[in-house]
């Protein structure tokens, strides 16, 4: 069997995509070819090989004709690809040795029943550094909840002063997620706290 052939049996389907100016958008990047030049608006069908992602094979949508393939737009230069796998292998030999540094507890010997007493001193110096080259690791630390003030809720809803301060007057609130299985309204015709019943196009009445 032929090599194209084979790898023809070898394509997964990706499901229908619009050509644009652009090309087309797979998994968040951009594929182009020269084929593609003047058929923008076009129903195109993709297939591609797993794990190799530097190509698309492109057929169109309604007829199932192969088109052409389509590479892997604004691709790295091998100088960057090198770079960054030295960067990958370097955090990675970073992340070996610390989880080996935090395998190796020792515990001091004991005789009788009592709360095991870790061994190992640290200076104030090293620790300082540790927890500063551990800093803006953990994404609760990186997270910034106040960039985006809440708004504030609307009048006639009972609020707790202490999340009142909270909020931005002047902004409207943001409506209960139709997800929600059991939103609760504020008072009304209802009832308070009533659960809101989704209408046809998903959002609560």
């Amino acid at each position: 069997m032929a090599a194209a052939d084979l790898w023809t049996f070898t394509l997964e389907d990706a499901g229908t995509r619009t050509l644009t100016t652009r090309g087309i958008r797979f998994r968040k990047r951009d594929y182009a070819g020269p084929w593609m030049t003047g058929q923008a608006g076009a129903q195109v069908r993709i297939r591609f090989m797993p794990h190799h992602d530097h190509r698309i094979e492109v057929y169109h949508a309604a007829t199932g004709r192969y088109l052409g393939p389509a590479d892997l737009a604004d691709q790295a230069t091998e100088e960057q690809v090198s770079a960054v796998r030295r960067a990958r292998a370097a955090r990675a030999r970073r992340l070996k040795k610390d989880l080996e540094a935090a395998q190796r507890e020792r515990y001091a010997a004991a005789t009788h029943a009592e709360s095991p007493r870790r061994l190992g001193a640290l200076t104030g110096a090293q620790a300082d550094a540790e927890l500063a080259r551990s800093a803006g690791t953990s994404l609760s630390q990186l997270a910034l909840p106040d960039v985006v003030p809440l708004a504030a809720p609307p009048a006639d809803w009972r609020t707790p002063a202490s999340l009142a301060a909270l909020t931005t007057a002047g902004r409207p609130a943001p409506l209960p997620s139709s997800r929600d299985s059991a939103s609760v309204v504020p008072d009304g015709p209802a009832g308070r706290g009533a659960p809101s019943t989704p209408d046809e196009d998903g959002d609560p009445s």
